[in-house]
């Protein structure tokens, strides 16, 4: 068989057709549910994840605008229908119903930037179950990749404790996608910038990168191509410091170039930057090198495989470091480098009512929670913190001024009095009847709101080892169709 020439593209703008970015399996259900004359069959499926990467405490949401734009493109070409007609096991009547296709589901989210939590759901989907089988693929491969990266940069964010992190990973990356949106995941979970110019020109995040170690051996000696880049960038001047010596020749030939090329052009260097070699050391000699030569405003950058472990342990141990570029440990999240977010049938719509569906499983994190649902998150009235969350039926009321007693979905014995609260529902409308209704905050929007949230959360669960077990709990009326579905499954 000819390999073919691909008909989808990624070139920077985010107007791709990914329709076709779909497992076989939702397309031979879907054939399936037509021809058991299902396609009007209200399902609802649930966007859930069972463990934080890293042992963390908590994951950060991201990913909703693609997939947002992804569900706002959903149409199937005649190149499309050729293709799976060529299949030979596809009826033709499901292909009409392809080439017809028209959303026409209601989509639930939590807006990105949100810390979420195991075990509830981040996005709900309701609607004819052929139209939701068939979000699953993109809907998970868009969510899992860029929470995972969100999650990993607000881990190495919050150990460089207020100094500023650049995404430098577009070359680790696993493929030019993961590069862009990661760098656009990254940014929302608080890196200050990105390597990648096409993350720029696509997302408007701000760029940085100054040289490369070829930048330096392309000259006979390192004070020439540090002479040399500063009559270009006298404004913007920083320099690479440790291709040959750090402290032998880095810094005093930049101490040099600072001294009869940026200095005398009226402008103030910028930084040096230091990507191998013990960071901590050579960071405390530099810096009292830097400022015995009359440069204390001059930063600091470090590079060369950092994680959050290695920059907490830097800054422990003294490193006079101001930023931190970080590269292949956030870009692929190599600590962990899969988020398992999963989409699961939870109700079906009969007679008017909705029936819960569960998985069972003899693991026991996999079984599910049945129904459609809603999410809520308290905060402390005096202290804007977040207490816990609360997974409800989508039809229930909370009454919260007088408080509220919540318990532990497992260990049911566990029970805590909330008061001085107050209710928020976490999951936003997105799409109602297929209509966009979510007005996209821009990426700078998202990003203080992440910041604000990650704040709200308490320290106990922001620790990297060992954090508090922030509580997700169900309701009583929800705890009660769960145990019930338990029973009832127990007989197949």
């Amino acid at each position: 068989m000819d390999e073919q020439l691909s008909t989808v593209s990624f070139n920077g703008t985010d107007d791709a057709n990914l329709t076709m970015l779909v497992d076989f399996y939702e397309l031979t259900m879907a054939n399936g549910y037509l021809q058991d004359g299902m396609e009007d069959q209200v399902a609802v499926f649930d966007v859930f994840f069972r463990r934080i990467p890293d042992s963390g405490g908590f994951a950060i949401a991201a990913g909703l605008k693609q997939a947002v734009e992804y569900i706002q493109r959903l149409q199937f070409s005649e190149d499309d229908l050729e293709y799976l007609r060529g299949k030979g096991i596809f009826d033709e009547a499901f292909l009409e119903y392809l080439r017809d296709f028209h959303f026409t589901c209601d989509v639930w989210a939590v807006p990105e930037g949100t810390p979420i939590f195991p075990n509830e759901p981040i996005l709900v989907v309701r609607g004819p179950i052929i139209q939701a089988q068939l979000l699953e693929t993109m809907l998970l491969l868009t969510i899992n990749h860029q929470t995972l990266i969100a999650t990993k940069t607000s881990r190495i964010v919050r150990a460089a404790d207020g100094r500023e992190v650049f995404e430098f990973g577009a070359r680790r990356a696993h493929g030019y996608s993961a590069a862009v949106y990661g760098a656009r995941a990254a940014y929302i979970a608080g890196c200050s910038s990105s390597s990648c110019v096409l993350a720029d020109r696509q997302f408007g995040i701000p760029t940085s990168g100054t040289m490369a170690h070829s930048w330096v051996q392309s000259f006979d000696s390192e004070y020439e191509a540090f002479q040399k880049y500063a009559l270009a960038y006298p404004d913007g001047c920083v320099l690479l410091v440790d291709t040959y010596n750090v402290l032998k020749s880095g810094i005093p030939n930049a101490i040099k170039c600072f001294d009869e090329v940026v200095a005398p052009s009226g402008f103030r260097p910028k930084a040096v930057r230091i990507d191998s070699g013990d960071i901590a050391y050579l960071s405390k000699k530099a810096r009292r090198m830097l400022d015995d030569a009359g440069y204390p405003d001059v930063k600091i950058i470090a590079s060369n495989s950092l994680d959050e472990y290695i920059i907490r342990d830097l800054l422990l141990q003294g490193a006079q470091v101001d930023s931190f570029g970080v590269g292949e440990n956030l870009i692929t999240s190599k600590s962990t480098p899969v988020f398992g977010g999963v989409y699961k049938l939870v109700a079906l719509r009969r007679d008017g009512k909705y029936v819960p569906k569960i998985k069972l499983s003899e693991t026991t994190e996999k079984i599910t929670t049945p129904g459609f649902k809603s999410l809520y998150r308290f905060y402390g009235k005096e202290d804007g913190k977040a207490r816990a969350d609360l997974v409800t039926l989508y039809n229930e009321t909370l009454e919260v001024e007088d408080g509220i007693t919540i318990f532990d979905p497992v260990s049911t014995w566990k029970r805590q009095h909330l008061t001085n609260i107050s209710a928020r529902q976490l999951l936003e409308p997105i799409f109602k009847k297929g209509r966009l209704v979510y007005k996209i905050p821009s990426l700078v929007e998202t990003r203080n709101y992440c910041g604000q949230e990650v704040e709200n959360l308490w320290d106990e669960v922001k620790r990297f080892e060992n954090p508090h077990r922030y509580y997700v709990d169900l309701s009583n009326s929800l705890w009660q169709v769960k145990y019930n579905a338990l029973a009832e499954a127990d007989q197949f």
